[in-house]
């Protein structure tokens, strides 16, 4: 698992700069971060987990949102993006961050790079550092099973995807304390379309 783990970091930080160039920054996908903004209170304090370079979602939450990647490089150009935000490396399996301390968690197209056997402790990582009543919008992958790319993005890096299947997420999710609210399939920008959820802390 710690071999995954590290080739799945070297592949980000390979494909850091070609990732970004190749996603738009106004994709549909971002458009669906209004519906969580406009059921937050004020001054809320949000965690993108899996930010990348911050231009997609990120760039586009409250002043002082918190991103957080697998990826030193992807971290990097975040920064430079979004310097009013701050940042920790850090693995989604065990967020750096205390309980109930944040009102909302992003996590566009992140958990899938994680195995799915590890899928309900991601999302009970979520619920931890969530404050009663928060919220979540995930990305999440409909199929069942594993898959790899062995030249992704042409960075001559192998890149890893796992997933248990929609309706085993659902159930993961409310498992560690969620209410699912809506379903939604939007347009990738890198071209195929994805399915995002957005739950609520109970």
């Amino acid at each position: 698992m710690a071999d995954r783990r590290a080739a799945v970091r070297r592949a980000w930080d390979a494909v850091a700069e070609d990732y970004a160039a190749k996603r738009r920054a106004d994709g549909e996908d971002s458009a669906l971060l209004a519906d969580l903004l406009d059921a937050l209170g004020a001054a809320p304090l949000v965690l993108d987990v899996g930010c990348g370079d911050g231009a997609r979602t990120l760039a586009n939450l409250p002043l002082g949102s918190v991103g957080l990647d697998f990826s030193q490089r992807q971290l990097e150009l975040a920064a430079d993006r979004v310097p009013d935000a701050r940042f920790v490396q850090g693995d989604m399996t065990s967020l750096p961050l205390a309980d109930a301390s944040v009102d909302a968690v992003t996590a566009y197209h992140a958990v899938f790079h994680v195995p799915r056997a590890e899928h309900p402790t991601v999302y009970e990582e979520f619920a931890r550092v969530l404050r009663p009543g928060g919220l979540l919008l995930l990305t999440v992958g409909t199929g069942s099973g594993d898959s790899t790319t062995s030249n992704w993005l042409g960075s001559g890096h192998e890149m890893f995807w796992s997933t248990p299947g929609r309706a085993a997420t659902r159930s993961q999710l409310e498992a560690a304390g969620f209410a699912v609210e809506w379903e939604r399939f939007v347009d990738d920008p890198l071209g195929s379309r994805a399915l995002f959820t957005f739950a609520t802390r109970t």
